[in-house]
């Protein structure tokens, strides 16, 4: 017994000593092999490292207490894996990030690019260790696509946890036409279910946090504060009385993007289930805002700023709008009601629940990312008394409801410790700084809303930008 337990030491000793040889691996296969939408399995390998000829890390994951986690990011180089990957690096947690760089080429297929200018995920990843001192990890990994690799992966690298970001994550996109629904379902439904599968053959207890949307619930009007992701529901037995039992919170997805999430729920409370995985399933609510303290330490580390009709949320697009002098755009009445959470809160409420996990046998853990609700026409009237700028009433491009309201339970991450980050002028003034810097890059095509949800509905076009287009088609 004695001698196993020299023989474990001294193996941490021996992994802590080429930690650093690991991290110039990983560089290394980082610089030489990151193509861009191409899968690269070779790539994932050289991440890893091996000692007598076995990898490292062949003995279960907790049975050496770590005060910090080997996390995966699947889709760490997207809008909320990049944020996410370098907050969870700064609290010294060792992270890889997983990803196939597709958000990148969806920008090309679009021609509609961030408003802040993303550089190559080589250079985001050098910046990173230049001002931080830390290594980021990278794999180029289809995981929707490349199961082997992901496999492999897992096996390799060991992660005490997964975040899974790796899904389409756009509404409208998910409806523009019949092929981006298919990729959708294909890309959303595929990863993740890849995800569960591979981590069932690894044998490993691996957490997941997922990112899912509070869309799964819809946005109707419920009539009651929405739990957080179960419903406690009486069933009238008949002569065996009354049954209580607690459900799923009853799905309204509204798009085919959140119909993959709820697609989702399902497929991790099978597996919570049958293979007592542990997983955290957070619903969150439109992200808001551009900068988390990591993101600010170099230009070469900011974040995605999406104002095109795709992939921009609303709060940010009518940031954008408001800073280059273009009408705040709403929707229909603007009566819609949405669950907001700011990008530094999105960041703190992933470590939170990584460092909260089911255990394993218990169900899915389900929680509201979310800090505060908001109309829509009453945030466009705001932003428009403080910046000036006019409120345009424009067709609806979805087939949604007019007016709802919404209320939702977010107990869970205020008791864990969260103090969220609400709407202020101040930070609506920050965000909008941003916009102006950089307003020389925005294509004013890309603004409107324009892929409908079905032939009946009209691209969200403000009649003044309608008129303009069409006196310079005449001229």
């Amino acid at each position: 017994m004695r001698a196993s337990l020299l023989a474990v030491v001294s193996l941490l000793r021996h992994r802590a000593a080429l930690g650093n040889i690991h991290s110039l691996f990983t560089q290394h296969a980082l610089r030489v092999n990151a193509v861009n939408g191409k899968v690269d399995k070779s790539v994932c390998r050289r991440a890893g490292f091996s000692v007598d000829g076995g990898t490292i890390g062949n003995a279960p994951n907790h049975d050496v207490e770590r005060e910090n986690m080997k996390v995966a990011i699947l889709g760490g180089d997207g809008f909320c894996g990049w944020p996410a990957s370098l907050y969870l690096s700064d609290q010294g947690h060792e992270v890889i990030i997983v990803d196939n760089l597709s958000r990148r080429a969806i920008d090309e297929e679009l021609g509609a690019e961030s408003l802040t200018p993303i550089v190559s995920i080589e250079e985001r990843l050098a910046a990173w260790t230049e001002v931080s001192g830390k290594t980021i990890g990278f794999c180029n990994l289809d995981v929707a696509q490349d199961y082997d690799g992901l496999l492999e992966f897992l096996t390799t690298e060991r992660p005490d946890a997964v975040v899974h970001f790796a899904e389409q994550r756009a509404a409208p996109y998910s409806m523009k036409n019949s092929r981006t629904k298919r990729y959708t379902v294909d890309n959303n439904i595929n990863a993740t279910h890849n995800l569960l599968a591979a981590i069932v053959e690894s044998e490993q207890d691996i957490h997941v946090a997922h990112l899912g949307t509070m869309g799964v619930y819809g946005y109707g009007t419920a009539g009651m504060k929405i739990p957080e992701g179960y419903l406690d529901v009486q069933v009238d037995a008949g002569e065996n009385g009354i049954v209580e039992q607690q459900i799923l919170y009853p799905s309204n997805p509204g798009s085919v993007y959140h119909m993959t999430k709820v697609l989702d729920q399902h497929l991790f409370a099978y597996y919570a289930k049958n293979d007592e995985l542990r997983i955290t399933d957070l619903h969150q609510g439109i992200i808001w805002g551009t900068h988390t303290e990591q993101t600010q330490k170099d230009e070469r580390l900011i974040n995605r700023f999406d104002y095109d009709g795709d992939y921009g949320t609303v709060l940010n697009r009518f940031l954008i709008q408001a800073g280059i002098g273009y009408p705040l755009t709403v929707h229909g009445t603007g009566g819609q009601t949405r669950a907001f959470i700011h990008i530094r809160d999105m960041v703190r409420c992933i470590e939170l629940a990584l460092n909260n996990p089911p255990a394993r046998g218990e169900r899915v853990k389900i929680i509201n990312q979310m800090t505060e609700t908001h109309r829509v026409r009453d945030l466009a009237e705001l932003l428009a008394k403080i910046s000036g700028a006019e409120v345009a009433y424009v067709p609806n491009p979805r087939k949604e409801s007019s007016e709802n309201e919404l209320h939702v339970t977010n107990d869970t991450f205020l008791e864990l410790g969260l103090k969220p980050t609400t709407l202020s002028e101040g930070l609506l003034h920050e965000v909008e700084e941003v916009a102006r810097k950089y307003a020389e890059r925005v294509d004013r095509s890309k603004i409107p809303a324009q892929s409908l949800w079905t032939k009946q509905q009209q691209a969200g076009v403000p009649d003044s930008v309608a008129s303009d287009a069409t006196d310079t088609a005449q001229a």
